[in-house]
């Protein structure tokens, strides 16, 4: 063959796989094209934040002109953001509250609110505690309260050691935190607080699991990522004691601590291509990457109500 004749057929070629290139270098579905750009800033709930950290990963390796930052000062924190106009998103680990929402009106916020999972919040101790299986919703309020006269183990069951409990839990400006008191004390926000406290649960796995003698609490993708050091607590709440597990937090037999997730979007946000393109992304794959870093999803029906709220 002549190289008059090779020649376009090389060109033709090599069109060809600069068409497949382009074809087969999106996966996610998406509406938007790789020249968008922009900052996205996104703050709020630790135990959300798994979710919108591979989001955000997967999203910028598609669209790599796009910076989106994840914070973690935990869901009352995010929305104190949220509320003036300072960030995007809030990631948050229970709904938005009234007195909220009232300054993001009085602030011209308006938001639209999207569940993403579904969380059980895990009561941890040390991979060394040989004692402890389960816990009794009243043995938990027993060493949570407000009033609490617990200060060693052997004071919720006679016969564990007589070796002061160390306890760990979310701080105040955490959904989990809030949360977690109203299942288990009656009220949100009703706690002892001689306790270590963060809205980093990566902190608060470091702690219990270099304490024999610690217990604490946070969402359960970090006890996922973390069992070879820690031990779950089976949780009974009358009907006998319940690990968590997908399946128990999917099915709602894990009670009272399973609860869903939500992100907050700013309408005005969403008027800026590259906020309104990460949000659908995120609703199109979150239930995937929900289980890959260990949250239960939600129906598909809930993602697919989701985007016709953002349409």
């Amino acid at each position: 063959m002549t190289s008059k004749k090779i020649r376009p057929l090389l060109l033709l070629f090599l069109s060809a796989l600069l068409v497949l290139t382009a074809c087969g270098g999106r996966n996610d579905g998406g509406e938007g094209n790789s020249t968008l750009s922009g900052n996205i800033e996104i703050d709020g709930s630790s135990t959300v934040y798994p979710i919108t950290e591979a989001v955000a990963e997967e999203f910028m390796k598609i669209y790599p002109e796009v910076n989106v930052t994840v914070g973690v000062s935990g869901t009352g924190g995010g929305f104190k953001r949220f509320v003036v106009g300072e960030i995007d998103i809030n990631d948050a680990s229970r709904p938005i509250k009234e007195e909220e929402i009232e300054k993001a009106k009085q602030n011209g916020i308006e938001f639209i609110e999207l569940p993403v999972a579904y969380d059980g919040i895990t009561v941890v101790v040390n991979k060394e505690n040989d004692w402890v299986d389960s816990l009794t919703i009243e043995e938990l309020k027993k060493i949570w309260s407000p009033d609490s006269k617990v200060t060693k183990w052997s004071d919720i069951r006679p016969g564990w050691p007589e070796q002061k409990i160390n306890l760990y839990g979310p701080g105040t400006d955490s959904g989990t935190f809030e949360y977690f008191t109203e299942a288990v004390n009656g009220k949100a926000r009703e706690s002892r607080f001689d306790y270590t406290a963060s809205e980093d649960d990566n902190v608060l796995v470091q702690g219990v699991s270099q304490d024999k003698y610690a217990l604490g609490y946070f969402g359960f993708a970090y006890y996922l990522e973390n069992m070879d050091r820690l031990k779950a607590v089976k949780i009974d709440s009358g009907t006998g004691p319940v690990e968590p597990t997908m399946d128990t937090i999917r099915e709602g037999t894990y009670k009272p601590l399973s609860r869903p997730l939500f992100i907050y979007v700013n309408k005005k946000s969403l008027e800026r291509p590259e906020v309104k393109e990460f949000v659908n992304f995120y609703m199109k794959n979150a239930g995937k990457l929900a289980s890959e870093v260990g949250y239960v999803p939600m129906a598909e029906d809930v993602y697919n109500e989701n985007l016709s709220k953002l349409k």
